[in-house]
């Protein structure tokens, strides 16, 4: 795998009215050691990560890009793109997540993965993106799915050269596995967290990117048939405790990888918004990613609800959020669905189904609500 070959620089500086990102590395116990460690340091990279005290972001899904990018030359794709922040900038936007790793490919030049299925060009996406972006003073953050890849059928169609088809051609690989026709590296293994801080190390040598940023695509599973024989090779007897170090392992090797990199990049995670539901179906430690130094320099949890909602109303979820400890490294942001606008919320129960569509000023309310909490930001999922 290649590694990445890039001098912390230590120095603020501010940038166009935005404070750079200082956080300090903290010491993590031996047995916590990842790949991360073997990146040597020695080129500097001149580069100043652009990153704001107070986050309004918006997420740049992947699958947008199959109008932007799909069949369109270099100029169209710039166009389309510097369109869609320059929007995004007028609305108050000043940060851009950028999915460039959904599903075991890249819309980049890597490697380590193919291209992703909407890019058919030879331009490179990522550098357009990241240069429109920056012109305008946003900052930019790689996006990534770890964990996610292919679906079993598409696996046909990549080259035996990537890594994750020779494990998706080796019967029983403990590297990855499927649920529902599609595949998922396993993170308790060793090989599969090189992957990844190999994957995030490609992408911050070659990238001007401000942070890296992942949702919440964890275990896909709760289903013990999914990781049985590296659970019963573990030596452990709690699966759940078991999976749930895993995921923490994996956040914080990326969490090292980016710092080591430089002190300056952040690195982000955008939860489920229901605590309940990241412990009970994906295995997401996220009060103590929270709570301790060394995970993440903030979370996003994708608070999706309506004020209505019968089982958890955005205002309630938000204050659960708010009263969770934080490290003081650590920032709390707020995911506002933009997407449900105009639409009928079919999970809200019957007395909130529509208020998405009967209240057209519910996320301006949300943003206000946000504003008037202790959290440092909102972002916006169209």
């Amino acid at each position: 795998m290649k590694k990445i070959l890039t001098v912390i620089t230590f120095s603020a500086l501010l940038l166009g009215g935005c404070s750079a990102e200082t956080m300090p590395v903290p010491n993590i116990s031996p047995d916590t050691t990842t790949a991360a460690e073997e990146h040597e340091v020695i080129v500097t990279k001149a580069y100043t990560p652009l990153n704001y005290d107070y986050q309004q972001g918006e997420w740049i899904p992947y699958f947008d890009y199959e109008n932007y990018l799909q069949g369109k030359t270099e100029d169209e794709f710039r166009q389309a793109i510097r369109k869609r922040f320059t929007n995004a900038k007028e609305n108050g936007i000043n940060t851009v997540y950028l999915h460039i790793h959904p599903s075991g490919d890249a819309y980049y030049h890597s490697q380590l993965y193919p291209k992703g299925t909407f890019w058919d060009g030879e331009y490179d996406p990522l550098e357009i993106m990241l240069d429109e972006a920056h012109k305008l003073g946003l900052s930019a953050h790689g996006w990534l799915n770890p964990l996610r890849l292919q679906y079993t059928d598409e696996f046909e169609n990549i080259p035996d050269s990537y890594i994750t088809k020779q494990w998706f051609n080796t019967p029983e690989s403990p590297n990855i596995g499927e649920v529902s026709g599609r595949m998922y590296l396993k993170p308790d293994s060793p090989e599969v967290i090189t992957l990844i801080t190999d994957t995030v190390a490609e992408i911050i040598e070659n990238y001007d990117v401000d942070g890296i940023h992942i949702d919440d695509y964890f275990y896909p599973t709760v289903s013990p048939d999914f990781d049985s024989r590296e659970f019963a090779s573990s030596g452990e007897n709690d699966l759940a405790k078991w999976r749930t170090d895993n995921i923490s392992r994996l956040v914080q090797a990326i969490y090292r990888t980016v710092k080591s990199a430089d002190e300056r990049l952040i690195f982000g995670i955008s939860p489920q918004g229901n605590i309940n539901s990241d412990y009970n179906s994906q295995y997401a430690d996220v009060k103590r990613w929270l709570a301790e130094s060394g995970f993440c320099d903030y979370m996003i949890p994708q608070l999706y609800y309506g004020f209505e909602h019968e089982t958890l109303p955005f205002q309630a979820a938000l204050e659960q959020w708010e009263s969770l400890p934080k490290a003081e490294d650590v920032r709390l942001i707020i995911g506002l669905g933009a997407y449900k606008l105009g639409k009928n919320d079919a999970w809200a129960g019957a007395s909130a189904e529509t208020e998405w569509i009967d209240d057209p000023d519910i996320i301006s309310k949300q943003i206000n609500a946000v504003k008037k909490s202790t959290a440092s930001g909102y972002a916006l999922f169209y």
